[in-house]
């Protein structure tokens, strides 16, 4: 089988499992897509999961009501080990990367980190992935009979729900006792569509001029389209945004249907995060700013007249 890893928070089934399954369907290994859900309480989120794979196995444990990258790792591997999975799929994500090195540990596995494309090759898992901050593509080949990778969010498209549900199966496990404990968390408060959640999102770059237009012109923007709000690294090393908008290599990448560069010259480290996007709209004041040559649509001029512009267009069509 492909074991599926999901994520999940606040009883809602993340983005990037959905894409990890995706993942899943195109590389059409031997055995089914499963779902593997780890948690307490998790009873909804687990038949959202159903919609999805071809069968979904479920650990609903206090012992994991938080997560713990030791136990997380050592549930994938007895789930893995006494499934017969060939293949364990894993989001690319802060936790992800942490707990994946483990799971390949404990089953004497290859590890593939960051994949953005993968297939089978007469039994061997060929991938892609990012390197030399994502100046080049790097093309890997995993063999043995069991192989770990972990996705780089927004890699593949989210897929499509099943006709019917899958069948669900609770699992026990045997885990070790906690050697982390979690004394407090500090949870970002906003409003807004998540960024990797989002089909418009309204990025802005050091071209802005400072925080105070960046809060004007880019929320501005995205308030206008009930879009999520992105940033580049100069930026938030600026202090003008928080990390967690940072769209790059060693941010967040997004895949949405209108990607808006604003202020944007395009380093290649931005556009390993974003160059998937489905249409991309740039505005910029240097004609010969790079991330022209990823634009579907190119607007050169001053962003503070432009973007101003396109907010009371779009404020009378509400009007």
């Amino acid at each position: 089988m492909i074991l599926v890893v999901a994520e999940h928070t606040q009883g809602k089934l993340s983005r990037s499992t959905s894409e990890l399954t995706e993942a899943a369907r195109q590389l059409k290994r031997e055995g089914p897509v499963t779902i593997l859900m780890l948690g307490s309480g998790i009873a909804a989120v687990s038949n959202a999961a159903a919609a999805l794979a071809d069968q979904v196995l479920v650990a609903d444990t206090p012992a994991l009501s938080e997560y713990d990258p030791e136990v997380w790792a050592a549930a994938v591997a007895q789930i893995a080990d006494h499934g017969g999975a060939n293949t364990i799929l894993i989001a690319g994500s802060r936790s992800g990367r942490e707990y994946s090195p483990r799971v390949a540990v404990k089953l004497s596995a290859p590890l593939i980190e960051d994949a953005i494309s993968l297939r089978d090759s007469g039994g061997a898992l060929q991938a892609e992935h990012f390197t030399y901050l994502a100046r080049v593509s790097e093309r890997v080949e995993a063999k043995g009979p069991i192989v770990v990778v972990t996705v780089k969010p927004g890699s593949f498209p989210a897929a499509q729900p099943n006709a019917t549900p899958a069948e669900q199966y609770d699992v026990e496990l045997t885990l070790p006792g906690r050697r982390l404990i979690v004394t407090g968390q500090i949870r970002e408060k906003t409003d807004r569509i998540s960024l990797t959640e989002a089909e418009i999102v309204v990025s802005g770059g050091r071209g802005v001029g400072s925080a105070e237009d960046f809060t004007q012109l880019i929320e501005g923007l995205a308030d206008q389209l009930g879009a999520a709000v992105g940033a580049t690294r100069a930026v938030v090393d600026a202090g003008w945004r928080p990390y967690s908008e940072q769209v790059s290599q060693t941010g967040k990448t997004v895949q949405p249907k209108v990607y808006i560069a604003i202020g944007i010259s395009g380093a290649v480290q931005h556009l390993s995060g974003m160059g998937k996007s489905k249409l991309i709209v740039a505005i910029n004041k240097d004609a010969d700013a790079p991330i022209f040559r990823e634009a579907d649509y190119a607007v050169v001029g001053d962003v503070k007249e432009i973007v101003p512009a396109l907010i009371r267009e779009l404020q009378k069509t509400i009007d």
